[in-house]
């Protein structure tokens, strides 16, 4: 495995990317050997980027195959909306920019986040069509839309099940402006575009309710957008994978389940 620290392009702030490569990413003699790619964005309510939801992420998927990037996203103060936007698109388009140098298939990569960076996951999957943003990012749906895409625990809504302090930080002084509370709320930006999502919460989650999860699905539904949904019966908010080795908040086999649904999820939508 090849560990590298990349900037991320064109950006006002110090983002950058971690990236972990298969050493074997590429047989020359056979072509179907391209990987697919994963892009992580770890929670941390966009106040900090969760280290428990980065490396240990990482390493999962790169043991099924994937070369995977861990984004550490600029956030609050510094950033405010759509700036961690604007990175995880600019990052994305990167990878498909770099993909043949890392043996990747640049049509094969996807996205997971978690609670706050499962917002940010959502964000680029639903407006990776938007016409203004792309304009203002110079950057094209092609470049920055994720094949297929991972929601953990993930903030969605900024309505009745809001995890305020993610968008008071997302929005910094703008964060009572209703327009664009409603702007951010992501469930009423899903459209047929939108790519295929797996979805996972627990539904005792006391920070992140699980309401967020169910009403991003029913968007997904009523657009009919391919879509996987698991909810636990228990468990409290930020398990990443749900093993002791990686959390101290609760080691349990069913709940540390979604990650081999997930990739199973992928391979049937990447291909």
């Amino acid at each position: 495995m090849q560990i590298e620290t990349l900037s991320v392009p064109q950006t006002r702030f110090g983002s950058f990317i971690k990236a972990y490569i298969q050493d074997d990413w590429y047989d020359k003699r056979h072509l179907c050997c391209l990987r697919p790619g994963i892009l992580i964005l770890p929670g941390g309510g966009y106040s900090f980027t969760s280290d428990r939801e980065a490396e240990p992420i990482a390493l999962y998927y790169l043991n099924e195959g994937y070369n995977a990037f861990v984004l550490r996203y600029t956030v609050a103060p510094e950033a405010k909306w759509p700036d961690q936007l604007e990175e995880a698109m600019r990052s994305m388009a990167m990878l498909r920019e770099r993909a043949a140098e890392w043996g990747m298939d640049p049509q094969r990569l996807a996205v997971i986040g978690f609670s706050a960076g499962g917002h940010l996951a959502a964000n680029l999957a639903v407006d990776s069509s938007d016409p203004d943003l792309l304009r203002q990012f110079g950057l094209t749906r092609e470049q920055v839309r994720p094949d297929a895409v991972i929601l953990s625990y993930a903030v969605i809504s900024s309505g009745p099940y809001q995890h305020e302090g993610s968008f008071d930080c997302l929005l910094r002084e703008s964060a009572h402006d209703p327009a664009l509370r409603e702007r951010v709320s992501l469930e009423k930006r899903v459209t047929a575009d939108t790519p295929p999502c797996y979805i996972w919460h627990t539904a005792d989650d006391g920070a992140v309710p699980v309401q967020n999860s169910l009403l991003f699905a029913q968007a997904l539904a009523d657009y009919q957008v391919p879509f996987s949904l698991r909810i636990f019966e228990h468990g409290p908010h930020g398990l990443a994978r749900a093993r002791w080795f990686d959390n101290n908040q609760l080691d349990d086999l069913e709940i540390a389940g979604w990650t081999e649904e997930s990739a199973r999820f992928l391979e049937k939508h990447l291909g």
